[in-house]
């Protein structure tokens, strides 16, 4: 947070002064960069350090590169480099370039823009003029020049202030725009960008926009088939038909079927991925259970026509609505091509181009018919254990010691906090303890494990149900059906670590691979990371999370240090665990890749292959000395 002074464009707003304390200094009016960076969350969500895909730096170079996206589709430069180093990153684009007069204003005055004039920018992204103005304010240093028949303009700036504003110079360099940024450390805490979320950032880019190409640090995406080719990267199964891909005017979609459990997909706004869907997402979904069950003349549920789907979306829609300027769900209604509603325009679109691919292609059809058979099938043998299973849930609810909850949940309708609340899922009576003494009652639950959780690779969704943790889990989770009323965004499982706490931790990751993929997928899962060792002297305390920190720390504690090997959570009290949940909590999230291999790995490591596991451990055991 920055202790820079209001400017001159501060002002005191005159009010009566009361007893209660509310008087006329109290209300100021904040210059817009002052108000950027003292509550950057309404612009870029929730700060964060770089270890999840939607923390702040990943928002800022993704404001920056919307620009450039919406010079592409525009019809202007078919190629974007970007770099990230040292902290530093580099958005460098061949479109038109800004025009040479605006710079100043369109990276320092805010609401300045060309896409308010549809005519200009007629299907963009950002529509406010907030978006890199916002980079601007938020980054310790920014420098943005722009090339334009034969000439530049450039102009450099520390926290919105302008430290150089280079005169107006000629250059033989291709038209086009040139953005350098670092985050401001002051703002966002020890951040670093990762390629895990830069590359599929990008990645999603290319697939949206076939043709352009992006170069990231040495690395080249480009795509030729769109959101099909996003399909075949993001997929984790192999797909029982070969991908149906819809193109139209303003709207394309593709999907598929693979034998897993969860629905999987993936939905785009002019090119933004709108993350938490919307009405266009809200509209397709529907209109896909319809088209099905007209085609088939089934009255099939949805949620089996939906089992094992993969698909995504992709809409292009003038001036469209979002609900948070970090533009993740898509709030239009009534902006579709033609002047018709968003959720007629997906239909229509739906109703048509896929009823006619099945009736041209009657393998496809057949195969999926099976597959929803299957699902049907499944659903229905599961039904009397389902319903006694949540019964016994509800009730086990009403006095469950098992679950300490939290007052805030994902699913509230109000509050600024939702995305910060969590569920630990601990081992034993001594950890959970601990860390509801130390939690934050607001946003963190927890939920105790009694002994080791059952191996689920292999077994069918009835045992989730019958499975008394499990059932008690997903209900807490509130995830029976789906995962629309998930009520905590990150879900933590918190181990000892210990040769126990792996294995458990192991058993809770298969369990949520095998039946809850799509919690995986959309980055709710989290391992949480606690010391290994306490090294201290009579004046501080370190606390080491890896043997190389260990060591750090020896190196600065000097003579007679005192070293404790915590060998479980339940070791750490109450006092010391509040540090390690809290703002520096440490956190590994859990990923889904399609270069993972997921059903082989589990196979391998949870499958009934005991003695080429042996060997596999046999091999690969390193015996580690205890230090305590």
């Amino acid at each position: 947070m920055t202790n820079s002074k209001l400017n001159h464009n501060s002002r005191v707003v005159q009010t009566q002064s009361d007893e209660s304390g509310y008087h006329e200094e109290d209300i100021t009016t904040l210059d817009w960069m002052e108000h950027i960076r003292r509550r950057p969350g309404m612009y870029i969500g929730k700060l964060g350090d770089g270890s999840s895909a939607d923390d702040g730096i990943y928002v800022l170079l993704k404001e920056v590169l919307d620009n450039s996206i919406d010079e592409y589709m525009m019809g202007f430069g078919k190629s974007i480099e970007v770099s990230v180093e040292d902290g530093y990153v580099t958005v460098r684009d061949y479109g038109r370039g800004v025009p040479l007069g605006k710079v100043l204003d369109v990276s320092s005055r805010m609401n300045t823009g060309a896409k308010y004039d549809n005519k200009s920018f007629k299907k963009s992204v950002g529509l406010n003029g907030v978006g890199i103005k916002a980079v601007n304010a938020l980054s310790s240093f920014f420098q943005i020049t722009a090339f334009r028949e034969g000439q530049c303009k450039s102009i450099e700036y520390c926290r919105a202030q302008v430290t150089v504003d280079h005169p107006l110079s000629p250059n033989s360099e291709p038209n086009g725009t040139f953005v350098c940024f670092k985050p401001d450390e002051e703002i966002f805490k020890e951040y670093r960008y990762r390629d895990d979320f830069v590359e599929p950032l990008l990645k999603n880019y290319t697939h949206l926009n076939a043709g352009l190409v992006i170069h990231y640090n040495g690395k080249k995406f480009f795509s030729k088939g769109g959101l099909s080719d996003l399909l075949s990267d993001c997929m984790t199964a192999d797909p029982l038909y070969p991908i149906i891909h819809l193109k139209g005017a303003d709207i394309e979609i593709v999907l598929t079927h693979s034998n897993q459990y969860g629905e999987e997909f993936y939905s785009f706004v002019n090119g933004q991925h709108t993350t938490q869907g919307g009405t266009h997402l809200s509209a397709f979904r529907e209109a896909l259970g319809r088209v099905i069950k007209e085609y088939y003349g089934k009255p099939f549920e949805y949620a089996d026509i939906r089992a094992g789907i993969v698909a995504a979306i992709s809409i292009k829609v003038e001036e469209p609505v979002f609900e948070s300027q970090t533009k993740t769900k898509l709030g239009s209604k009534d902006m579709a091509p033609g002047g018709v509603t968003i959720a007629k325009f997906v239909n229509d679109f739906v109703k048509q181009e896929l009823d006619n691919y099945l009736h041209k292609n009657p393998e496809t059809s057949d195969i999926l018919f099976h597959k929803i058979q299957d699902a049907e099938k499944e659903r229905k043998a599961i039904a009397g254990v389902t319903k006694l299973a949540r019964e016994r849930a509800k009730k086990a609810n009403l006095h469950n010691r098992k679950l300490r909850d939290c007052r805030i949940h994902l699913t509230d309708t109000k509050g600024d906090n939702r995305a910060e609340t969590s569920i630990f899922i601990t081992e034993g009576d001594s950890a959970s303890g601990s860390i509801t003494k130390s939690r934050d009652p607001n946003l963190q639950a927890v939920f105790s494990l009694r002994g080791k959780p059952l191996n689920t690779h292999g077994l069918t969704k009835k045992i989730v149900y019958e499975n008394e943790e499990f059932n008690l889990l997903q209900a807490a989770l509130n995830i029976e059906d789906d995962l629309d009323g998930l009520r905590y965004n990150r879900v933590i499982i918190a181990t000892d670590a210990d040769v126990d706490g792996m294995h458990i931790r192991l058993l809770l990751i298969t369990f949520f691979l095998q039946f809850f993929p799509d919690l995986v997928r959309a980055g709710h899962i989290y391992i949480l990371q606690t010391p290994l060792f306490r090294v201290r002297n009579r004046q501080r305390t370190w606390y080491c999370y890896s043997e190389e920190e260990r060591l750090q720390a020896l190196r600065q504690v000097g003579k007679n240090p005192e070293i404790t090997r915590f060998k479980g959570l339940g070791e750490i009290s109450p006092d010391e665990f509040k540090h390690f949940i809290g703002k520096d909590i440490r956190l590994d999230p859990v990923t889904m890749k399609k270069e993972d291999a997921v059903k082989e790995m589990l196979e391998f490591y949870m499958g009934k292959n005991t003695p080429n596991r042996q060997e596999f451990i046999i091999n690969n055991l390193v015996i580690e000395e205890d230090v305590a």
